[in-house]
């Protein structure tokens, strides 16, 4: 009976203490002097009266859908950031990566490398192109793909036939290989676009995340023949919904025009298609917002890297977790701020949500690893060992830019 009595004297207090560290990762979000106890949300957009402006002369003009002015301005001061030749906006990011699979020649059964650690958006957009995704291996440093797991991989498991990639056991063609930037942080490009060329695999970069994220002072969705970013609502700036997709290739840059405007040729006054196509064109009300957004850029990121020094100097303390740092040689727009557990803590991340999201602080788990998901578990993938213990331990936390002015 008395070790009986012990033990559950030692569970209580274990279960003390854990909830002890819950409440001090909570509070360590509030600043007595400046805080309300107001709610804090994960990320969201910041508007003012420029957006108005913008948005009042888009209808005024009538041109509020994919022929608007106002896309192609959009356009170029895309191109003018990201220094990239072309940019082709689009309605969102993952009509982009769809889009980008099949200008690279991706086809119906191929598949199509990823990391596990993405949004689904981004298998989606292989999915919709009838092809098969196969899940990487990501790495600590930038939650990216693993260059090094992965050239191994391809050196056991594939073989160069006739100037391509093919899996040895499903005998399928490896087209192409997308890598994600995670939370606007700079995966390994360079390691990866030379494994890419080595296998004859084209290479798309997800830079979804990433406006105004640099790698070696090159900006990410540049490195590889296509790349693409994101404008959602929750994104470091927005166009309500929107993308756009980068390259430096001509040919790519007229077919992807094309192609999201439904394949429509120049005509005064016939509906005449040449080829299958896409409504994926922006639309000018959308490149509006969008148009604003980006006179606030260089603002926005400088604040966002102002909140993650605020966020290490209040986390310095806390043993428990590590705060998700840019990579060597790069500079990030920090576009969602993250915490990852110690190992011997990561019992706690769901405590550790409970407490943020019950006191008014919006936290969020990253995304569940794609082949945890039912209907994408029958799909080939790498041995996932680092995604799955980065999945039990990392959290997403607050980030949008005028927190800077609460914390």
């Amino acid at each position: 009976m008395k070790i009986e009595k012990n033990t559950e004297i030692m569970r209580l207090k274990n279960i003390k203490k854990n909830l002890d560290y819950a409440k001090i990762f909570a509070k360590s979000f509030r600043n007595k002097k400046k805080d309300k106890k107001k709610t804090l949300p994960l990320h969201e957009p910041t508007f003012d009266n420029l957006e108005k402006k913008y948005l009042i002369n888009c209808i005024k003009s009538t041109f509020v859908s994919t022929r608007g002015k106002m896309v192609t301005q959009f356009e170029k001061k895309i191109k003018n950031i990201t220094s990239s030749k072309y940019a082709i906006a689009t309605i969102n990011g993952t009509c982009a990566i769809h889009l980008g699979l099949k200008l690279l020649g991706a086809k119906y059964g191929d598949e199509v490398m990823l990391p596990s650690l993405t949004f689904a958006g981004t298998t989606n957009a292989i999915l919709n192109a009838g092809c098969i995704p196969h899940f990487l291996e990501s790495e600590y440093e930038t939650l990216g793909i693993d260059p090094i797991k992965l050239e191994n991989y391809l050196k056991n498991n594939t073989k160069i036939i006739k100037g391509g990639c093919y899996n040895k056991k499903t005998k399928k063609k490896i087209s192409s290989i997308i890598v994600v930037h995670v939370f606007g942080h700079s995966s390994k490009i360079l390691q990866l676009s030379r494994i890419s060329k080595k296998y004859k695999i084209q290479l798309l970069e997800d830079a979804a995340e990433c406006i105004g994220s640099f790698y070696r002072k090159k900006h990410l969705g540049t490195y590889g023949k296509v790349g693409v970013i994101s404008f959602n609502g929750n994104k470091t700036i927005t166009t309500g919904g929107g993308g756009i997709l980068l390259t430096g290739d001509k040919k790519i840059s007229r077919l992807a025009k094309h192609l999201t405007l439904n394949s429509k040729t120049s005509h005064k006054w016939e509906y005449i298609h040449d080829q299958e196509g896409f409504n994926y064109g922006m639309p000018a009300i959308n490149a509006a917002l969008g148009l604003a957004q980006l006179e606030k850029l260089t603002k926005f990121i400088t604040l966002k890297r102002k909140l993650y020094k605020k966020y290490e100097a209040k986390f310095k303390n806390l043993h428990f977790l590590k705060l998700l740092k840019e990579p060597k040689n790069s500079k990030s727009n920090y576009w969602l701020q993250t915490v990852i557990l110690e190992k011997k803590f990561k019992h706690l991340k769901n405590l550790f949500l409970k407490e943020t999201n019950l006191s008014g602080i919006i936290t969020r788990p990253i995304w569940k690893p794609m082949h945890k998901l039912k209907h994408l578990k029958k799909y080939p993938k790498m041995r996932l060992e680092v995604v799955e213990d980065i999945y039990s331990r990392a959290i997403n936390i607050p980030s949008s830019p005028n927190l800077t002015k609460i914390l």
